[in-house]
């Protein structure tokens, strides 16, 4: 028994320096995605910060974490005036209410109202919810919408029903806002899509084979080891047809994108997913070439700081590989973390934009 309890603390002591590696590693690196989700002491100084404080980096000795400034202010340590970090938990915390509460609405919410249910200036709101989750809060708003929409268009008996159902005050905002996201009209949703054609290939590349295929609107699958079976049954109502001498060149662009990952290219696209998983996707996009984000990261950056494992889920839920570079997502602590086109793929994407990963 004593050697199991001596066991247990060890484990718990080793979990506790885990954390705070990771900690200091985000405070060193000012990384503001972990702003409002603790606070870092300097013994010297007996200030708190917030991880992204622009001032000087103290020795690692001198410093210590707490959860909440409140933990930090208890222990004698005073509030950085530079960085305010008791303002970041605020602004964490709002971002937070706000998300909940669109989430929980019936009717949409202007961002007056949202504002000021979370206590803060509209127009500053609007930059603080932006910079949180990648999105405005209209357009995360719309995002909601638009799954609702997706899940009504298939449980509703008419397109009319489904508008409605999904919280769209009228048709006209429905096809305006939710059209466009579905990316094919709502009737051929509904229907599995009935009437959509996608054009595809089978592209060599020096990765192996690439499966590139697009709708008339954009780009809705790019995926290594897959044929156009595999596409069809993706798509099954559908009509799926070889690409032309215009989707060629469309092609092709994928294509370098393999071969130079670092290129810069607005690529058309037509996917679809939760509101959760197209901020995923937004803040891949945001990434530059070279630059790599946790999971945690991308979590706060779409809204939702504690759903790490859900913004690992939307990296290999993405169904455009390289057009939206899930491969520059990784663990915490550096490691590659997944990928559904396996870890050695991932590992030469990122080798090809500079990237040097832990071994």
């Amino acid at each position: 028994m004593p050697g199991r309890i001596g066991r247990s603390i060890a484990t718990a002591m080793n979990d506790v320096l885990a954390l705070d590696r990771d900690r200091w590693t985000a405070f060193a690196a000012r990384d503001r995605a972990q702003d409002g989700r603790f606070v870092v002491a300097v013994t010297t100084t007996g200030i708190y910060c917030k991880p992204s404080c622009p001032a000087r980096r103290p020795r690692p000795e001198h410093v210590r974490f707490f959860e909440a400034g409140a933990d930090a202010a208890a222990a004698g340590f005073r509030a950085c005036l530079r960085c305010r970090p008791d303002e970041a938990a605020r602004d964490a915390t709002a971002v937070s209410r706000a998300t909940a509460l669109l989430d929980a609405a019936e009717a949409p919410i202007g961002l007056d109202a949202l504002a000021t249910a979370v206590g803060y200036a509209p127009h500053h709101f609007n930059r603080l919810f932006k910079r949180a989750t990648g999105v405005t809060p209209a357009a995360y708003a719309r995002g909601l919408r638009a799954r609702r929409a997706a899940a009504a268009l298939h449980e509703e008996d008419s397109v009319t029903q489904a508008i409605y159902a999904a919280g769209y005050s009228a048709p006209s905002r429905f096809y305006a806002e939710a059209g466009a996201r579905l990316g094919m009209a709502p009737s051929a949703w509904r229907a599995g899509g009935a009437g959509e054609t996608i054009r595809w290939t089978l592209a060599e590349t020096s990765l192996g084979p690439l499966l590139i295929a697009a709708t008339g609107k954009g780009l809705c699958r790019i995926a290594f080891d897959e044929n156009a079976d595999m596409l069809a049954r993706r798509f099954p109502a559908a009509t799926v047809v070889p690409g032309d001498v215009d989707f060629a060149a469309l092609a092709a662009e994928v294509v370098a994108l393999v071969e130079d990952p670092r290129r810069q290219r607005d690529l058309p696209l037509d996917v679809q997913g939760t509101a959760f998983q197209e901020a995923v996707w937004q803040a891949l996009r945001a990434i530059p070439p070279g630059e790599t984000r946790s999971y945690a990261e991308l979590a706060a950056l779409a809204g939702n700081p504690a759903a790490v494992r859900a913004a690992g889920t939307a990296c290999g839920a993405n169904p455009v590989a390289l057009a939206i570079p899930c491969h520059r997502a990784q663990r915490g602590d550096g490691s590659m973390g997944g990928y559904a086109y396996g870890l050695d793929r991932k590992r030469v994407l990122r080798a090809r934009e500079g990237v040097r990963d832990r071994k």
